[in-house]
This record gives C-alpha cells, sequence and structure tokens, in this order.
C-alpha cells in the first residue's frame, strides 16, 4: 500500500539533508525546518549551483538545540549555536570558500525553499531506484542525496508521482491533508555531481534524457511537461494548518483511480 517511506529537510539549503520521523507543515505548505537558514551572497541566496565546493561540507543539525555541526574539506570542524553564533558560522563558511557570504534565518513561516508556495518535493522509492539502474556509478541512496525530495512515497510504481501534474490530475492525501500536484522539477546541474565531492558523472545529463523518455508513464500528461530532465513534483497542501506528516502514513490517490 501507498505509505510515507521517507521525510527529509534541509535545514541549510544546499547542505547536508537530514532524516526525519515526523514533520509538520508551514503555513505555506513546505516542512518545518525545510531550508530554515541559507548562505547568501549579496542579499541573494546560494546553493551548490553557485558554489560546486559546497558539496564537500558535511553538516548536521540539531533542531532543538539550535546547534549546526560542521566539517570543512580542509579537515576543519566546529560546532555552532545558530542562536548566537550564526554570523561566526557564516565567516566560517566564508573563509573556506573564499566568498563574501553570510548565514542568514528565513523567515519560520516560509523557509528559503525556491517556490514557497508550492509545497514540499515529492518522489516515490521505486523512481529513485528505477534513476540508479540508469548508471552503473550509482546506488539509490546516492541518487536520493542527489534529487534532495522531502517526500519520498513507497508502496507504488516509479514515477508514480507524474500523474499528479496536468489537467484533470488526482490529487493525494495523507493524514488528512490533500496535496495537489504544481509543477514537475526540471533539474539542474547539481544532480549530475556526487554528494560528497562535487565531482560530475560523465554523460549524466544524456544518459538521464535517453531513459526517461524511454520510461515516461503511460499515465502521466506530458503537457504538463517542458522536457525530459524533470524528476519528481512539488505538490500544494490544500490549507494546511499545523498538520504533519509522518514515516508510515498512508497515502491515498483521490479524484481518479489509482496507479496499476
Amino acid at each position: 500500500m501507498a505509505h510515507i517511506a521517507g521525510l527529509r529537510v534541509f535545514p541549510v539549503k544546499g547542505l547536508d539533508g537530514e532524516a526525519v520521523d515526523r514533520a509538520s507543515l508551514r503555513s505555506g505548505g513546505t516542512l518545518a525546518g525545510d531550508r530554515a537558514f541559507a548562505l547568501v551572497d549579496e542579499g541573494e541566496t546560494v546553493n551548490a549551483k553557485d558554489f560546486p565546493g559546497l558539496h564537500e561540507f558535511r553538516t548536521d543539525y540539531d533542531p532543538e538545540r539550535e546547534t549546526l555541526a560542521v566539517a570543512g574539506p580542509d579537515g576543519d570542524r566546529r560546532e555552532f549555536d545558530l542562536g548566537e553564533e550564526l554570523d561566526a558560522a557564516g565567516d566560517w563558511f566564508a573563509a573556506r570558500l573564499d566568498a563574501d557570504l553570510s548565514l542568514a534565518r528565513a523567515d519560520p513561516d516560509s523557509g528559503f525553499v525556491d517556490r514557497p508556495s508550492m509545497g514540499p518535493s515529492v518522489v516515490s522509492t521505486a523512481t529513485l531506484e528505477a534513476v540508479a539502474s540508469w548508471f552503473d556509478a550509482l546506488d539509490v541512496e546516492g541518487v536520493r542525496r542527489r534529487l534532495r525530495a522531502n517526500v519520498e512515497v513507497g508502496g507504488v510504481p516509479a514515477f508514480w508521482e507524474d500523474r499528479f501534474v496536468g489537467d484533470d490530475a488526482p490529487a493525494f492525501e495523507v493524514g488528512g491533508v490533500r496535496f495537489e500536484g504544481v509543477t514537475p522539477c526540471n533539474r539542474c546541474v547539481v544532480p549530475s555531481r556526487d554528494p560528497e565531492t562535487g565531482e560530475s558523472l560523465a554523460d549524466f545529463r544524456r544518459t538521464f534524457l535517453r531513459e526517461r523518455e524511454r520510461s515516461f508513464p503511460e499515465w502521466a500528461d506530458w503537457d504538463a511537461f517542458d522536457h525530459y530532465y524533470a524528476v519528481m513534483i512539488l505538490a500544494r497542501a490544500t490549507d494546511p494548518g499545523g498538520e504533519a506528516l509522518a514515516v508510515g502514513d498512508d497515502v491515498t490517490v483521490r479524484g481518479a483511480p489509482e496507479t496499476p
């Protein structure tokens, strides 16, 4: 049966994700704690698209203590209290990236997600497995880290999430919260890079395009897609009001028959 197989938030935009068992929804429908902080350059948030060196940093955030443990590519390890040492943490990253960066805290109602009104990103476990099968050098966990989805759904076919975008698309419900697909996620250069080193995988985009076209599901509405270099969707929660999602929650399709 369809169910929530995993939930992930990314406390600092562009850096490591954290698996959580439960996540409440912000008023805009994104997961609380997701992209709660970001590195900022001249007023604009940045991520690994802008600074590939961010792939080489390891982070671990404790939301109860508001501490960020960090390890840089130079081997330096620190722990910052982001309630009191936000500027010091920003300076630490800036020195290692040789850039004039600061670390900023987001509005808790929105976070630094790229499209806060569109809700969390959603992908199926089977989709991650399918993408991993296209590349000899990748496994499922590697693809999971490259695609950086918030909500992972198990017990469904590969590319199950594609059916929720487009005209007359159904919705799905989790824990009494209805989600409607908004748009497929067109991908950038980040999924082509090793999440540990930033090294690019040869022919990643070309292979992805070929295999995505070959395996594009019959239940998907092609008119909702700009191209085949897209995987996972953004799904808007209707009337979120502090509800929470939890690993193991059942997922039910609403408005159309379920996929095979």
